[in-house]
């Protein structure tokens, strides 16, 4: 990894590392909308016609949904060790998430004046698990619990297909686990334009959540961005790490750490920050010492060569304010007082505090949602919770005598706006 001096980085170089890997989404809008506006025309057949160009699936009898069969079948196909895993993780997100829902209480804000909000859970709402490069049946958790802790009455998931037409056990037991029954064997474009309007097999959602490739994020902002009354999480990206660290902290950890990060492909960034120059030149050295041995070594070096760095600051506070600049992702903080550096961290998705909480876990077992805001987005919005998946209802309620007392101050507020029919409604309740 290269080693630098953050107060030596050029403004060319800090731009370059603060755009991360950048995708273009616009340059494959055509193809997409093309796509999306074939499922919207021709429903089923355009499906088959995308699964087969896209996943190679030519079967004539292909059925897109999933049956209790092959549910059954998956459990016989993975070890039992990943079946407790993947409900250990369940159950550690859903006590997290629970923590999230809302209060439903009412509250006195005068005499005879009430207000609160009520939440209720989104009707119908779609989740999209990647496929391709890896198996994620963690994200399949991470997108299914909080919409099961929401009680969401109807819970779709779509997940590209494997040519023969079948989707990876791990993927199907994971999604058993977190109760979800009407599963699609779709990925890509295609996948969101039928959740987005609905086929003659796969029913419409209200809004979609899931991280994808390029096409699934241009097909997801376009389908958001086209009138139908659709709404998306926060756009996904490349998977990135920054670490906030001093000479407390074990560089074979951090080494590791950043590895990690970089393993899930050649776009992901990581960034090391420390004041510590003998730490910097350890992790490097670390770093070289344990990617040898990876299976994705390849792919690693790729993503350190492009957007791995490991930057020397002049004290904590400048590692702060670079990474709160940054917004990253995860941030992992290990330091002597890693709580006094977070008190300063205004923005981050996801922050792991001391020598012993690497990112790992919470991509798969602490609790936390590992569907987190990318590409700086963490400067507005937050990781994957409840909160996405229900909608709050302002509610009210007046007495006569609470009306009565807020009779005068309307009248000067309509009469502004002229609004004399707004006014009426009041003064024909207590005339």
């Amino acid at each position: 990894m290269r080693v630098q001096h953050l107060t030596e980085l050029d403004a060319d170089a800090r731009t370059r590392l603060m755009q991360r890997s950048t995708a273009d989404v616009q340059r494959v809008m055509p193809q997409v909308q093309a796509i999306m506006e074939a499922v919207q025309q021709r429903g089923d057949d355009a499906l088959r016609e995308y699964t087969a160009r896209f996943d190679g699936v030519n079967l004539p009898d292909f059925d897109f949904r999933v049956s209790a069969d092959e549910i059954a079948a998956a459990y016989e196909q993975v070890d039992t060790a990943l079946v407790d895993s993947l409900k250990q993780a369940r159950d550690n997100l859903t006590r997290f998430h629970r923590e999230q829902l809302p209060s439903q209480e009412m509250h006195d804000l005068q005499p005879g004046v009430q207000a609160g909000r009520m939440w209720r859970p989104i009707e119908r709402v779609g989740l999209y698990a990647p496929g391709g490069k890896a198996v994620y049946p963690s994200t399949v958790l991470m997108l299914g619990t909080p919409a099961l802790v929401a009680d969401c009455p109807q819970r779709v998931l779509c997940v590209p297909p494997s040519p023969d037409g079948t989707l990876p056990p791990a993927i199907l037991v994971a999604a058993d686990v977190v109760g979800l029954k009407d599963i699609f064997k779709l990925g890509g474009g295609q996948a969101i334009a039928a959740m987005a309007f609905g086929t003659e097999t796969v029913p419409n959602v209200y809004k979609i959540f899931g991280p994808g490739n390029i096409y699934v994020v241009a097909a997801k902002i376009w389908a958001a961005s086209s009138g139908l009354p659709l709404a998306i999480d926060c756009p996904p990206g490349p998977s990135e790490v920054v670490i906030i660290a001093d000479e407390t902290a074990q560089p074979a950890f951090v080494a590791a750490d950043l590895l990690s990060q970089a393993e899930h492909g050649e776009d992901s960034a990581v960034i090391l920050l420390t004041p510590s120059e003998r730490l910097a030149h350890e992790v490097n050295a670390a770093v070289e010492a344990q990617i040898t041995d990876l299976p994705r070594a390849g792919l690693i070096r790729e993503a350190l060569d492009h957007y791995g760095m490991i930057l020397i600051v002049e004290d904590l506070d400048a590692g702060v304010c670079f990474s709160n600049e940054y917004a990253p992702e995860h941030l992992e903080i290990m330091t002597e007082d890693p709580w006094a550096v977070n008190a300063n961290i205004t923005n981050a998705g996801s922050v792991f505090l001391g020598h012993y909480s690497p990112v790992t876990m919470g991509d798969y077992l602490s609790g936390t949602n590992h569907v987190i805001p990318t590409g700086g987005y963490a400067r507005a919005f937050s990781p994957l919770s409840v909160d996405e998946f229900v909608k709050k209802l302002e509610v009210q309620t007046l007495t006569p005598e609470g009306l009565q007392a807020l009779q005068q101050p309307l009248r000067a507020l309509t009469a502004a706006e002229g609004f004399t029919a707004h006014q009426r409604a009041v003064d024909i309740r207590l005339s």
